[in-house]
């Protein structure tokens, strides 16, 4: 059995090991391939792992001894599972590895727009407290979050674990999800979008890029926003207008923005969130602790012993 790791540095940059593989057969790891590389270090292998490599219809056709596909993350729009599943190659993904991940660097980011203890600790190390004649200063305005209302856009494992983390902070919660459940229920109400966007001091995003959600944020669900809202993105770039999200911040209408995600990654330097006011933008790492991306690793093993067990785990076609 041959098992191919195409793109594996983001996943595991050097601080996890890939020895667990070497249980299945022989194995060969990429840090980082092109995709013009891809079908020449996959042609003979059995099982391939991917995070962001793109497997298509032509792909497929000259890698025939091609048996299964791991993804190396939870969302797996790269691979045309249809075309799998006509070879017969199933597709397996890695659910809910980094709930706690992202619902806590959720935190860090409103935490960091409420608080801006990274901008303060700079000034106390420039000497600005130094010079203070009172004992305290602060250069921003301050925000407790005691009392103010969360709005929570996709209500899954991660929007509802910052919902639970909003409650610990004396929050209250409201939730806007296409469907709903008694686990949700216990952590917030469930509203439709206009009551949220209306009520909401905070608005964090953590529903899924479909059709329905591109650009749920945009000019005029703005406007139904509390002036000086929040709003929060963890989920994808897509799911807000960048420029009007910008305007917003100019305006003052929003009191602060904060993201991992935008909606070309790496972020371009024609990005319009880059320079826009009370804007902090993080390089799509909320995933990132190791303790996540050793999950990874262990659902990867799952999802290969399955398959060899005829026992398919985390398939998605």
């Amino acid at each position: 059995m041959k098992l191919v790791v195409l793109d594996g540095h983001a996943v595991n940059p050097g601080d996890l090991s890939w020895d667990f593989l070497k249980v299945f057969g022989e194995v060969t790891v990429y840090q980082e391939t092109a995709q013009d590389q891809v079908i020449p270090r996959i042609k003979n292998a059995d099982i391939i792992l991917i995070n962001k490599i793109v497997i298509d219809e032509a792909l497929l056709q000259a890698c025939p001894k091609l048996k299964l596909i791991c993804v190396l993350a939870t969302g797996y729009n790269v691979v045309d599972c249809h075309a799998c599943a006509k070879r017969n190659i199933p597709v397996c993904n890695v659910p809910a590895y980094g709930t706690n991940a992202v619902a806590q660097f959720t935190f860090s980011l409103l935490l960091e727009l409420c608080n801006r203890v990274g901008h303060h600790d700079r000034l106390v190390k420039d000497g600005a407290w130094e010079k203070c004649t009172g004992f305290c200063f602060w250069d921003t305005p301050q925000m407790e979050l005691a009392g103010k209302t969360m709005g929570i856009i996709g209500f899954g494992a991660i929007g509802r674990a910052v919902g639970c983390i909003a409650k610990a902070f004396g929050m209250q919660v409201l939730a806007y999800n296409r469907s709903r459940c008694a686990e949700g229920e216990a952590i917030g109400e469930y509203v439709d979008l206009d009551t949220l966007l209306a009520k909401a001091d905070i608005v964090s995003l953590h529903c899924p890029l479909t059709p329905e959600t591109t650009q749920i944020i945009n000019r005029e669900s703005l406007t139904k926003m509390k002036d000086g809202a929040i709003l929060l993105n963890t989920a994808r770039g897509g799911v807000i207008n960048e420029e009007d999200v910008r305007q917003a911040l100019e305006s003052g209408k929003l009191r602060g923005f904060a993201a991992d995600v935008v909606s070309r990654e790496p972020i371009l330097s024609s990005n319009p969130l880059l320079g826009a006011p009370n804007c902090i933008l993080t390089p799509h790492m909320a995933w990132a602790p190791i303790e996540a991306r050793q999950r990874i690793l262990d659902s990867v093993t799952a999802s290969i012993r399955g398959f060899l067990d005829g026992k398919l785990v985390n398939c998605v076609n």
